[in-house]
């Protein structure tokens, strides 16, 4: 009996978009999403979560600040998920919402600790580096850069690496 490596097919799951619409649309369709980024920037900068000051803060133990925002954000998305699981709620095109199970594994801890890190160090995380140079902090497109260098380059070597 032949045995096949089937990790790549499993692990593939993490990679796709699994809830992707098969609906096609026009082009300018794609506004209402850049709409609602910039409202999410402009919250985020109303709400300081841009604020390096404010990361720091939360990353010395110093504010209560920020971890009241992600706790907020954490509770919104728990009863978010359970309202689209309760009441099998669609999607506006009216395309079914399926969750899938995901694995633990120890390569989560380490990219969540080289996140931790990046944050600390840099003071942005992926959601407000948009903001924040959307205010002015231009020297966070090296971070922006830096980011986008970071996951090329694990995409690359993810085959790689132990999972």
């Amino acid at each position: 009996m032949q045995h096949h490596n089937t990790d790549f097919e499993v692990r593939s799951l993490d990679t796709i978009c699994i809830n992707e619409s098969q609906q096609q649309h026009p082009w300018w369709y794609n506004l209402k999403y850049m709409m609602v980024g910039m409202v999410f920037g402009i919250v985020f900068v109303k709400a300081e979560v841009i604020s390096w000051f404010r990361i720091q803060e939360m990353f010395r133990l110093q504010s209560f600040h920020m971890y009241g925002v992600i706790g907020s954000a954490v509770i919104v998305g728990m009863l978010s998920v359970w309202l689209i699981k309760r009441f099998n709620i669609k999607t506006i095109h009216g395309e079914k919402v399926e969750f899938h199970p995901k694995k633990f594994n120890k390569g989560q801890i380490f990219g969540g600790l080289i996140f931790g890190f990046g944050w600390a160090l840099t003071g942005a995380c992926p959601g407000p580096l948009f903001a924040q140079i959307g205010t002015g902090a231009f020297v966070v497109i090296v971070i922006l850069i830096s980011a986008i260098a970071g996951t090329w380059t694990y995409g690359y070597l993810r085959e790689k690496l132990p999972h």
